[in-house]
C-alpha cells in the first residue's frame, strides 16, 4: 500500500501494521497445524504480534495516519497440513515481519520509532531462528529482514 500524502517513515509503518496483521491470521493457521507439544510457544509468538499490531496502531494515530484494518483473510504460500508445514509457516511469518520492520529502521526519521523497529526486527529474526531449528533447517541467516 503506497500513499502519496504519508512521509516514507509513515508508510513503512503501515506496512509494517499490514504484515503484523497477516501475521495473527498466520498464527491462528500455525496454531491449528502446529505439534501440540508447541501450543505454548505458539500462544506467546501470536501474543507478541498482537501486541506489536496494536502498538504499531497507537503510533500511527500519534502521528495522525489511520491504521489500515486487518483483511478478513489472508492466502499462505504454500499447504499447510501437518507440524512441519506449520513451522515453515511461522519462519515464512516471521520472515516477512522481519522485511517489514528492517524497511522501518530503514526509513524511520525518529529515535523512538527506530528503536522499536529495531526491537520488531530482532525478536522476528528470534523467533524464525527457533521456528528454523523446528524445520529442521539453519537457524539463522545473514542478515535478518532481507528479502
Amino acid at each position: 500500500m503506497t500513499s502519496p500524502e504519508l512521509g516514507p517513515e509513515q508508510q513503512a509503518l503501515v506496512d509494517a501494521l499490514e504484515a503484523e496483521h497477516s501475521a495473527v491470521f498466520g498464527y491462528g493457521l500455525v496454531a491449528a497445524f502446529a505439534d501440540s507439544s508447541r501450543s505454548d510457544e505458539v500462544a506467546a509468538d501470536a501474543a507478541s504480534h498482537r501486541a506489536r499490531r496494536d502498538a504499531t496502531i497507537d503510533a500511527l494515530r500519534a502521528a495522525g495516519v489511520t491504521p489500515p484494518v486487518a483483511a478478513p483473510g489472508y492466502t499462505v504460500p504454500f499447504p499447510v497440513t501437518g507440524p512441519i508445514e506449520a513451522a515453515r509457516l511461522a519462519v515464512q511469518i516471521e520472515s516477512d515481519t522481519a522485511i517489514a520492520w528492517r524497511s522501518v529502521v530503514e526509513r524511520a526519521r525518529s529515535e523512538a520509532t527506530r528503536g522499536n523497529a529495531v526491537d520488531a526486527l530482532t525478536e522476528a529474526a528470534l523467533r524464525a531462528a527457533r521456528w528454523r531449528v523446528v524445520e529442521g533447517v539453519p537457524p539463522t541467516v545473514a542478515f535478518p529482514g532481507l528479502p
